[in-house]
């Protein structure tokens, strides 16, 4: 069996998710997703289709690396190379489990477990009053969650109200003012009150904040059980995350912008987090992200993906989830799309009761629904042409 093609479409959905067929003369197809590549992973990977025609597509470790080494001057330890590279990867995990009949998750080694936790991420935002918040809440636990996340840093929702403009926000500033500080601990208070103690909440930080900041933050949500804080500072300074973990009595989460083993070494090796969370379609595919894994459990650290997916990239990350002894939870981030059921030829919502059941169908185990996809096709993309 030999690769013939590789084609990309693209969807709107958190950002831009790019899709990636591989085709093969046996008439076998695979599918993958990857996120966060942008525009440039499209032309990324019509470079790269031309030099991987022809090979084996068994061969799935090998053909990563080669072309990552290849073109380590052209971004082979991060960015755009790396997530075009993860969408092929995907697609050839997909592929092979299609065509030796069996689920990836059993390719990679078996399962450590059945079903996959997932929690959600969900909406609230500043200037919500408790009866709102706990709406939002009371809506994510009627699904089934018994995990959810929150952004608690203003910028993320690109707020521009009376009160921010009030105290003179500097957009560029990594200092949380008295009223930012105060909102972000509000916010905490008013869901974890609503969730109860028998939900797991973390917030995310978004690297928002400078390391003083973030020092008094986790100083103050200490008497809040959280799942974690997420990424309080930029996981590129690894001696600042270490700083901040070692002030906090919540566990500290961070990864999601990292890419391959090699962007993870120093958070391990310095223990400067408690919790690893990967983007797994993204920041190198399904094996990179088994290695990653094993290397935190090396330092009895959890992995906890990061994941924007639709049910397509979700179900390739929980095909890893399943196989190593140190997940803890998976992220879903289409709650408010009407699209996660439909985008797929399944008509189904692969997570039931906060959960992902693994199946036993070959490869990912669902397949787009192009159709649904066109309709909400990426301006200025083509259609795996």
């Amino acid at each position: 069996m030999k690769i013939t093609s590789i084609k990309t479409a693209a969807t709107k959905g958190h950002g831009m998710h790019l899709w990636v067929r591989v085709t093969t003369d046996a008439g076998i197809t695979g599918l993958g997703e990857c996120v966060h590549g942008g525009k440039q992973a499209i032309a990324i990977i019509g470079y790269l289709e031309e030099r991987l025609i022809g090979k084996d597509p068994f061969a799935i470790d090998a053909i990563f690396e080669d072309m990552r080494r290849k073109h380590v001057f052209d971004g082979g330890t991060g960015g755009a190379l790396i997530t075009a590279l993860t969408g092929i990867e995907i697609a050839l995990w997909d592929l092979k489990g299609k065509a030796l009949n069996v689920p990836i998750y059993e390719l990679l080694g078996g399962k450590f477990r059945d079903k996959i936790r997932v929690y959600a991420d969900c909406q609230v935002a500043p200037g919500m009053n408790f009866d709102e918040i706990k709406q939002v809440v009371d809506d994510v636990l009627e699904k089934g969650f018994t995990a959810l996340k929150i952004d608690v840093d203003i910028d993320a929702y690109g707020y521009k109200g009376s009160e921010v403009a009030d105290f003179q926000k500097d957009a560029f500033n990594y200092t949380a003012i008295q009223w930012e500080h105060e909102r972000m601990v509000q916010l905490v208070d008013m869901v974890t009150t609503a969730a109860g103690k028998d939900v797991a909440v973390a917030a995310d930080v978004h690297t928002r904040l400078d390391v003083p900041s973030a020092i008094r933050l986790v100083q103050d949500l200490a008497p809040y059980h959280l799942m974690w804080l997420e990424e309080p500072v930029p996981a590129e300074n690894v001696k600042a995350m270490r700083e901040v973990k070692q002030h906090s009595k919540n566990p500290i989460c961070a990864g999601e912008n990292l890419y391959l083993r090699h962007g993870f070494r120093d958070l391990l090796e310095q223990q400067a987090v408690d919790i690893i969370m990967p983007d797994i379609p993204k920041c190198g595919g399904l094996s990179e992200c088994r290695k990653i894994a094993n290397m935190a459990e090396l330092y009895y650290i959890p992995f906890a993906p990061h994941n924007v997916s639709s049910p397509i990239g979700t179900l390739a990350s929980a095909h890893v989830c399943a196989t190593v002894p140190n997940f803890l939870v998976l992220e879903f981030h289409w709650l408010h799309r009407d699209y996660w059921t439909t985008i797929i030829q399944e008509k189904t919502d692969i997570i039931k009761d906060g959960f992902i059941h693994m199946s036993d169908r070959p490869g990912i185990g669902v397949e787009l629904d192009e159709e649904v996809g066109r309709q909400y096709q990426f301006p200025g993309t083509t259609w795996f042409a």
